[in-house]
């Protein structure tokens, strides 16, 4: 499939919270918390959502959270995405100035951006850049197009909300 045609002078920004992860073995660190088999069921369902939309990242950063790789590796399959992952440790537990942060250094190369990260900080972020102000749910996906030709270019104020889609919406439980 080809990727959606846009105007040179854009970035989209996927931002995608983590799959539904395994609360049972109470041993686990929060970092290594598997998914559950909801988790396994949505990620891949909503990487076929975004491969039906024509949306084929340029890059897949993620937090290294083991629920949050799982997810990552999951869309990715479904959506053809064949390039490293990047796993970057300052997503784990980030505040919205980190996330700001890492959005604005992210390469210019890249046009489209899987964000794979937590809450509360993407519903931060997603509130402070477009006013998205509702609850982010597991394996939930925020797009965001800036209009801009620079990362360190993208703000609120060139900005735009063009979808929010979650499992839910779509899947019985």
């Amino acid at each position: 499939m080809e990727k959606l045609l846009k105007r040179d002078n854009m970035k989209r920004l996927y931002l995608i919270r983590h799959a539904k992860s395994d609360w049972s073995k109470k041993e686990l660190e929060d970092f290594d918390r598997p998914l559950n088999n909801r988790g396994k069921k949505n990620a891949p369902f909503m990487g076929d959502l975004l491969y039906k939309k024509n949306v084929f990242p340029d890059v897949i950063i993620s937090s290294p959270a083991y629920r949050a790789r799982e997810t990552a590796k999951k869309i990715a399959k479904k959506v053809g995405y064949h390039e490293d992952i990047l796993y970057n440790e300052y997503l784990y537990e980030a505040s919205l100035k980190t996330l700001l942060e890492v959005l604005n250094f992210i390469a210019d190369e890249y046009d489209d951006v899987f964000l794979v990260g937590h809450n509360p900080g993407l519903n931060l972020l997603a509130f402070y850049l477009v006013d998205f102000n509702e609850r982010l749910p597991t394996c939930g996906i925020v797009e965001i197009e800036f209009d801009c030709d620079s990362w360190r270019e993208a703000t609120k104020k060139n900005a735009k909300l063009i979808s929010f889609e979650y499992p839910k919406k779509f899947l019985k439980k």
